[in-house]
């Protein structure tokens, strides 16, 4: 009896001296937008060091900014020992690139910087010549990987500009991942990973979709559930351009014909298992419209989708397909 007594004791003592894991919060500026992480941690560790050196060596790798990133050299005609995470980009691009039929290019940014979307909102008049003769650059099947190191035919420029966000999304949330955290979300300008559960509210991680308002003020058109899955969103009501017919256009370039798309998509949310896959299907599905999208989703069942568009009459509507989250 005095025995178990004292087991009895030694398991209470343990157990009063387990810590509740810690929600760590923390946020920044990155990429040229925002950073918002939180995690759950025993011992309080607080890894913004971590996270910010993560951040530095994926911008001196994909980022077009930085004139000695190796995708600006790569864009010059050096060679360069491209590293894992260029590698994983390039590959899941091509793999987008593929089963998109082209409609995901990373190859067409330097036909949108001749676009100039910038913040006057007009379509400014762009020599057609100048257009067709970028457009002959453009195409990734040009582009391969051979013993670490990019092998292109002429003069393409490469641009992973809409699926590097999504990326540093994994790699964060791979990071915590690897120091045992299981609950964590890890959002960057609206691209998000999801794991485990919020042990504070004791529920799945909840997240808002933003209702397209040309204002530029943010209220939400649907709040979500995510668990163990990423979301990205692609949406034109922020970036794009009026014609003197006041048709609006996407700063999403056609990759066929090189200029922007006239639609009346204006936000496209898509849920998938890693963030920088949901990426670049945002990116691709804003250009294919939702007809092609629907017929899409017949054969890729493990992504789901959810628009916001534009009726005839200017009415905003929604449109959620492959069982996205009400």
């Amino acid at each position: 009896m005095k025995k178990s007594l004292i087991l009895l004791i030694g398991v209470i003592a343990f157990f009063s001296c387990q810590k509740e894991p810690k929600n760590i919060k923390l946020s920044g500026p990155v990429f040229g937008t925002a950073y918002n992480i939180q995690y759950y941690s025993e011992d309080d560790t607080n890894y913004k060091k971590q996270f910010d050196s993560l951040f530095s060596v994926i911008n001196e790798s994909m980022s077009t900014y930085i004139p000695d990133s190796k995708i600006s050299k790569i864009n010059r005609g050096e060679a360069v020992d491209i590293d894992d995470h260029f590698i994983r980009v390039f590959e899941t691009s091509k793999a987008v690139y593929r089963t998109t039929q082209g409609v995901f290019d990373p190859t067409i940014g330097a036909v949108v910087n001749a676009w100039d979307f910038g913040p006057e909102g007009k379509i400014t008049n762009i020599d057609s010549t100048a257009i067709d003769s970028l457009m002959k650059t453009v195409g990734f099947n040009r582009m391969g990987l051979k013993n670490n190191k990019i092998v292109k035919r002429g003069q393409s420029y490469l641009d992973f500009n809409a699926i590097a966000k999504g990326y540093a999304v994994d790699v964060i949330g791979e990071f915590l991942e690897s120091k045992n955290s299981q609950d964590y979300l890890v959002e960057i300008g609206g691209e998000i990973r999801a794991r485990g559960i919020n042990l504070e509210k004791k529920s799945e991680w909840k997240v808002g979709i933003d209702d397209p308002n040309f204002d530029g003020e943010q209220s939400y058109s649907k709040v979500i559930s995510l668990k163990d899955e990423s979301m990205a969103t692609s949406g034109t009501y922020r970036k794009f351009k009026i014609d003197d017919n006041g048709n609006r256009y996407a700063h999403i370039i056609d990759t066929k014909t090189g200029y922007p798309s006239k639609t009346n998509i204006l936000s496209v949310s898509v849920i998938a298992e890693d963030c920088m896959t949901a990426d670049a299907y945002a990116t691709a599905f804003q250009a294919m419209g939702i007809e092609r999208v629907s017929s899409f989703l017949e054969r890729h069942p493990e992504l789901k989708v959810y628009f916001i568009y534009e009726d005839k009459n200017k009415s905003l509507k929604t449109n959620s397909l492959n069982g996205f989250p009400n």
